[in-house]
């Protein structure tokens, strides 16, 4: 899609934060509504680190291997293509391809952008930001803290050396036209 469209799309969707979910259609409010849940559900599993916890394998099966299950299940569900994605990756799987390229550099580039919605040949997308918390630095932070269990497993890990409020990635929900004749909005 070539950056003029999405332009486009984000002045036409700009205000669709939580202030203007009636803008919004049903299945919009859905995708809005799921992205979330597993937002509140990271933040709220990253928080439940504790200041000296010894951060390990057990500590990721704990806080973020459900918030991936979650989102695999939603998208199963709904028929939803639901990704985390950014371009400083851990899981390569999460990187970026050519056509988010200009979405995330958008999310850089605009501090305040929270989410927008982008029309596609098939449907609709709908992008959300990730910001880093204090508690995502345990896994995050500098690159010699990283526990070893993502050294050792992650070896082309990109994801470290973030601060608190900067751009961790984005929520990425595709929404088919199958899905319903609303998606478009």
């Amino acid at each position: 899609m070539k950056a003029s469209h999405i332009i486009m799309i984000v002045l036409l969707f700009a205000g669709c934060g939580e202030e203007r979910r009636s803008d919004l259609t049903p299945i919009q409010q859905e995708v809005v509504k799921a992205v979330h849940e597993v937002d509140s559900m990271r933040s709220a599993r990253a928080a439940s680190i504790t200041s000296g916890e010894l951060v390990d394998f057990d500590t990721f099966a704990r806080v973020c291997q459900p918030v991936g299950r979650r989102i695999i299940d939603i998208a199963q569900e709904k028929g939803w293509q639901f990704r985390q994605i950014s371009e400083r990756n851990r899981n390569p799987a999460n990187g970026l391809d050519s056509s988010l390229v200009d979405v995330y550099r958008q999310f850089q580039e605009e501090s305040d952008l929270d989410s927008l919605w982008q029309a596609t040949d098939g449907g609709v997308r709908y992008f959300h930001r990730i910001t880093v918390e204090a508690s995502c630095l345990h896994c995050h932070g500098p690159v010699d803290t990283r526990p070893r269990f993502v050294i050792e497993r992650y070896p082309d890990d990109r994801a470290f050396d973030f601060e608190v409020g900067d751009l961790r990635g984005l929520y990425a929900v595709t929404v088919p036209a199958s899905a319903g004749s609303e998606a478009g909005g």
